[in-house]
């Protein structure tokens, strides 16, 4: 078990991490309830995201030279088989060859906006524990410290150092417990949204690629 030492004027004293956490009291349970989610939305989130960026590098020169054959219901075919943002985009606008290319372009457009949806789910949730961590630590703090000196003040007689600085040191706990789930949740958030990016850029590369194709002669 990992343990904290803290060395007080005489001896040495040992605290677990697990003691020190249950010091800082009910406020930990909110803290800790966010620690979860954050860690399942970010594994959630990065597999998502992961599979989404896993478009074959061979799939766009196949659709180019199946397009450009005629071959319209193989293309299509190609793209139902991969499961990717990218593919469905391309499909939707292969269902539309034949219209305006206008309204090729907009289809094309809007499917991809359904897509950024889809991968940007519950990030912003990811952001909110980010920001609300920290908070209920300090508050946590806070009503921590207000116990310690209802504590103090009903003490008789000389106060303890020991009193007031155990009182101290555990309403500390939960503004480090927020901190930590807060740094961490903002920092997992920041990389998803640079991951989502990267993969939007790549889906409207591709879609205007799959426009320009659409305007060269056919075999």
């Amino acid at each position: 078990m990992i343990l904290l030492q803290i060395e007080p004027a005489e001896g040495l004293e040992t605290i677990s991490v697990l003691e020190l956490l249950l010091n800082g009291g009910y406020m930990m349970i909110p803290i800790i309830l966010l620690w979860i989610g954050a860690i399942y939305i970010f594994v959630e989130r990065l597999l998502v995201i992961n599979n989404s960026s896993k478009t074959p590098a061979s799939f766009k020169d196949q659709i180019r030279n199946m397009v450009l054959d005629g071959n319209v219901d193989g293309a299509r075919m190609l793209c139902s088989q991969t499961d990717t943002p990218v593919a469905r985009m391309i499909e939707k606008g292969i269902t539309r060859i034949g219209s305006p290319l206008k309204n090729i372009e907009v289809s094309i457009e809007n499917t991809g906006k359904i897509e950024i949806y889809r991968l940007e789910k519950n990030l912003s949730m990811l952001a909110t524990i980010s920001g609300a961590a920290p908070m209920i630590g300090f508050l946590g703090t806070v009503t921590g410290m207000i116990q310690a000196f209802i504590a103090i003040a009903q003490e008789e007689g000389a106060v303890s150092p020991k009193l007031l600085s155990s009182g101290i040191y555990e309403a500390m706990v939960t503004t480090a417990a927020g901190l930590f789930v807060g740094i961490l949740a903002y920092l997992g958030y920041n990389y998803l949204v640079s991951r989502v990016q990267k993969l939007v850029h790549k889906m409207e590369y591709t879609s205007i690629d799959f426009v320009d194709l659409l305007q060269e002669p056919q075999k």
